[in-house]
């Protein structure tokens, strides 16, 4: 401490030395009741205190946040080409998030070279406007899905969820050889499309009436696709895991070989204000 001929002892006077009080001398800390800075610990030392200025500033940042939405029409830019998911797409989308692909698969390219090199062109917002909840994922043990749609055929889908490891030897990637094993239905289907209308999505009293049509449709070869496409535009067709059978792993391929492909790059142009 400096030599303070203004206080003889720290015990009998708090206050210290300033630049102001000695300029010749190297002054001291201000002590707790001088100094700005410390006076957060008024907040530490009162609980009711803390939560009051808690609740403030999380308030105040909340109607930061929130409140200029209220003044927008839009969040999010409209393009053309993004569509609902067909009923099957939308089953196989439910088996994606239940068997947790999302913790090891992320479905959001970033706008950086090396990513867009790689993939394919950035992750557009209104690619998963219609993705309750959506699925970007954090995290990329395995690589981005965004695009993988009609990167590789169905009889390779097939083979890397049967056993990954045959088509990429160095996967850690679990089999999923039950999704072939297990039979799937329509009968929960248009419940499940009625509640995706009820938090916004766009499906028509037409799909939601055709909906378990659909869903037996777009699996079968034989069957007739020209009602199913005009409802879902690019929809994949086929029987995807070569089974006669609807299964799990019908649906699950479905949704991947759409994942990528609703919106045609080679004509998109971003609206110039976002």
């Amino acid at each position: 401490m400096a030599d303070n001929k203004k206080v003889p002892g720290a015990a009998e006077d708090p206050k210290v030395s300033t630049l102001k009080d000695l300029p010749g001398e190297i002054p001291n800390e201000l002590p707790h009741h001088t100094s700005l800075i410390q006076r957060h610990a008024i907040l530490e030392k009162s609980p009711t205190l803390l939560l009051v200025a808690s609740l403030l500033v999380v308030t105040v940042g909340g109607i930061v946040e929130i409140a200029p939405l209220f003044w927008l029409e839009n969040t999010i830019e409209k393009v053309e080409g993004v569509r609902p998911y067909s009923p099957l797409e939308l089953a196989g989308r439910d088996i994606y998030v239940r068997e947790g692909c999302y913790t090891c698969h992320s479905q959001m390219i970033r706008p950086m070279r090396d990513e867009v090199e790689r993939y394919g062109h950035y992750s557009l917002a209104a690619e998963s406007m219609y993705d309750h909840p959506f699925q970007w994922g954090s995290k990329r043990t395995g690589p981005d899905l965004a695009r993988v749609g009609g990167r590789y055929s169905d009889a390779w889908h097939v083979d890397h969820m049967m056993d990954p490891q045959s088509v990429v030897p160095e996967s850690i990637m679990p089999k999923y050889a039950f999704l072939a094993e297990t039979r799937i239905s329509p009968d929960q289907i248009r419940a499940t499309i009625e509640t995706h209308r009820l938090v916004g999505v766009p499906y028509s009293d037409e799909m939601v009436a055709e909906a378990e049509a659909d869903f037996r449709a777009q699996a079968d070869p034989d069957a007739d696709w020209d009602g199913l496409l005009e409802r879902y535009p690019g929809a994949p067709l086929g029987n995807f895991d070569g089974q006669p059978e609807l299964t799990e792993m019908d649906a699950m391929i479905a949704y991947l070989q759409v994942l990528g492909t609703m919106v045609d790059f080679s004509t998109y142009t971003p609206v110039a204000s976002r």
